[in-house]
């Protein structure tokens, strides 16, 4: 996946999505700073999107909040379509949120998806013990994720424990801070309507 400044990517999808950790909910945020997107006359542009423009828009924010290049999204877009039982949304919930780099960032050791892929290839974290360098290992019920002990003091997992302190971790997940690890009790469920309209444009593009 090509990579841009995150300050540039935020502008230009026009959300605060928390790419750069603390910084993208400050003040000091580049939404806030320059509310627009990048580019020369940019301020000035009026003109809606269209319908196909919506479902662009909204498959960039998935690609960019969860890390994925095009062709990842749409490999996990294919793997959700054969997942039986399920629908294709709540597959492809389930297959976005059980990635190991989203699961450190959702137990708050992470301040960012971004941060957690960095921890994860570094070799900071085990999974059920052992030492992990893949960041889209799906973790299922049961695996227990874990910081290394020499790792703790790296700056990847500095405030997570006020993080832990102002925003719990989401029911499918429990945490012990005083041991550095969660455990992941069940399969992730959307239960956010908006997150699951985005989920639907994303698979409607790439039905197309």
């Amino acid at each position: 996946m090509k990579l841009y400044p995150t300050s540039r990517i935020v502008r230009r999808l026009g959300e605060r999505l928390i790419l750069k950790a603390e910084r993208d909910a400050s003040p000091k945020a580049a939404m806030v700073k320059r509310p627009y997107p990048p580019g020369m006359h940019q301020q000035r542009r009026g003109r809606g999107l269209s319908e196909f423009g919506i479902s662009l828009k909204v498959k960039q924010k998935m690609r960019y909040l969860y890390g994925l290049s095009d062709g990842g999204l749409k490999r996990a877009v294919g793997a959700a379509s054969r997942t039986p039982h399920k629908t294709r949304t709540e597959a492809l919930v389930e297959l976005l949120e059980r990635r190991l780099d989203s699961v450190l960032f959702r137990m708050g050791f992470a301040a960012s998806r971004r941060i957690a892929r960095q921890a994860i290839s570094h070799g900071h974290v085990f999974l059920d013990g052992k030492r992990v360098r893949t960041p889209s290992i799906l973790v299922k019920p049961g695996h227990v994720v874990s910081i290394r002990p020499a790792s703790r003091a790296a700056q990847h997992f500095q405030g997570w424990e006020n993080r832990l302190k102002n925003a719990e971790p989401p029911a499918w997940l429990s945490v012990e801070p005083a041991e550095w690890r969660g455990t992941v009790k069940q399969f992730p469920r959307a239960e956010n309507t908006a997150t699951l309209q985005d989920v639907s444009r994303v698979i409607e593009f790439y039905s197309r």
